[in-house]
């Protein structure tokens, strides 16, 4: 298949792109180079350097009707960011979705696999989360991805037979671990994991801890995780979904690991002490937030296959053999 991935050159759509390129599939990257970078795609791969605003280069995308489906990962992730920005991340994660819409139509291209995100879930009041829970985002990033789960809905009501669009949003949770070729680097870097690892390498002082009194084991928030490569594969099967269905399925473990397990793993992981500095809680971290995967696994034949420790491992092999990531 042609699939147009956009977004392709970062974190995780630079591993969906190789994945796609592994099984024999042609994919073709549109990205800003915002959080993206050349380096993490395979030298093969078609790119085409733009933003989804360029409404011209949608159009040469989509010329001629050979992209057979869309892995829209592009869009701003930050949720204190999207607080801060409320208009920017409205005009990138719903505006933008708009035009690319059209140019899917335009094209005859009527299959898309989104990335959403757990954030449209707020704060669950069942744990683990299940896709009938109710969508109460408490940030306007969590509201991007439900608005921009809405538009695709009501796009594939609006059509009829061969011409309707199937898509399938995928909401996750967090994003872990490395492949040989690519690995996390943000600027700056917010996830917990890469900032646990650069602590282990001395390259940050300590790890920041946000509350040690949450009603939960060891007191500290429990999050889930998911492997970058786990979280592929689930890309992969939802776009082969779309061949005959519409849906939207939870990733996840299924599990969950505290900040405390999180940090002690990776010193387990690094052979290395990692210091911590303790803190009060952060408003709006909502104790524990686990997703189930039971429909994925029923409807995608989806489960994930690694753990904590192989997301640790796999993220510390990345950054040993990339010190500078791709700056070098």
């Amino acid at each position: 298949m042609r699939i147009l991935v956009t977004g392709g050159a970062g974190y995780i759509g630079s591993v969906i792109t190789e994945r796609l390129v592994e099984r024999g599939d042609t994919p073709v990257v549109l990205d800003n180079f915002y959080q993206g970078h050349r380096e993490a795609l395979p030298a093969q791969v078609q790119l085409v350097q733009a933003d989804l605003a360029d409404l011209q280069a949608l159009e040469r995308v989509f010329r001629g009707g050979q992209m057979e489906a869309v892995m829209h990962l592009a869009a701003v992730s930050v949720v204190g960011d999207s607080v801060r920005e409320p208009v920017r991340y409205y005009r990138e994660n719903v505006g933008n979705l708009l035009p690319l819409l059209e140019a899917m139509e335009r094209g005859g291209c009527r299959r898309m696999v989104f990335s959403s995100s757990a954030a449209v879930y707020g704060e669950p009041t069942e744990i683990p989360i299940g896709e009938e829970c109710a969508t109460r985002p408490v940030n306007p990033y969590g509201w991007t991805k439900l608005m921009g789960e809405r538009v695709l809905s009501d796009a594939a009501a609006a059509g009829d037979g061969t011409g309707a669009l199937r898509f399938v949003s995928l909401r996750y949770f967090n994003v872990a671990g490395a492949t040989k070729a690519s690995g996390e680097m943000h600027h700056p870097e917010t996830h917990l994991i890469p900032r646990v690892l650069e602590a282990a390498a001395g390259e940050r002082p300590h790890v920041e801890l946000y509350g040690t009194d949450y009603p939960t084991p060891d007191g500290t928030c429990i999050r889930d995780y998911i492997h970058v490569v786990d979280l592929a594969e689930a890309h992969v099967l939802a776009l082969d979904r779309t061949r005959s269905a519409s849906g939207v399925y939870n990733l996840g473990n299924n599990r969950g690991y505290s900040v405390r397990e999180v940090i002690q793993c990776a010193s387990r992981v690094t052979g290395r002490e990692i210091p911590v500095v303790n803190h009060p809680r952060r408003g709006g971290d909502p104790p524990q937030l686990i997703a189930s995967h039971r429909k994925a696994a029923e409807e995608l034949g989806w489960k994930p296959q690694r753990g904590l420790e192989e997301m640790i491992a796999s993220a510390w092999e990345w950054r040993a053999a990339h010190p500078r990531g791709y700056l070098q």
